[in-house]
């Protein structure tokens, strides 16, 4: 049975009619337009789709809407501040952090929210943070080189 939820995605309160079991994901791609957040293996499993609910890294293909009304969330597209990249996605882009691009919408929300968390964060806690994700290029050295900038630079 389909009802009104409201969630306040990338600071804008945005409302959908939809099913209470229905994916965050398929709501932000579908009723929202933010493509960003990218659908991967449908299971939580690779990180693609990942983004920040409450500023909790959060795996939106199996978030349901009905867990999510109220919720703030956060998507690859709110990350920036107008025309200036977070610091994150700045790190990814100097250390050539993507190939194909399609997880790193996921790498980058997960690398977000542990930088704000921890600041002092060593090389083995951040692969212990990112090695919940999926990338199919292999490109986890540019990926981890990143995040340590990251880390070293808001620290």
């Amino acid at each position: 049975m389909s009802r009104d939820f409201t969630i306040v995605v990338n600071g804008e309160p945005r409302t959908t009619n939809t099913d209470e079991d229905r994916p965050l994901l398929d709501v932000l791609r579908e009723d929202f337009a933010l493509t960003g957040t990218k659908y991967g293996c449908g299971e939580g499993d690779c990180g693609a789709c990942t983004v920040l609910v409450d500023g909790i890294p959060t795996r939106s293909c199996l978030t349901s809407m009905g867990e999510c009304d109220g919720e703030s969330v956060q998507t690859i597209e709110g990350v920036a501040s107008g025309e200036a990249l977070h610091p994150v996605q700045q790190a990814f882009l100097e250390h050539r952090a993507m190939q194909c691009g399609y997880c790193i919408p996921g790498h980058i929300m997960t690398a977000v929210a542990f930088v704000k968390e921890h600041p002092d964060a060593s090389r083995e806690e951040i692969i212990a943070a990112m090695s919940d994700h999926i990338c199919r290029c292999c490109n986890y050295q540019n990926i981890l080189a990143a995040v340590e900038q990251s880390v070293a630079r808001r620290g």
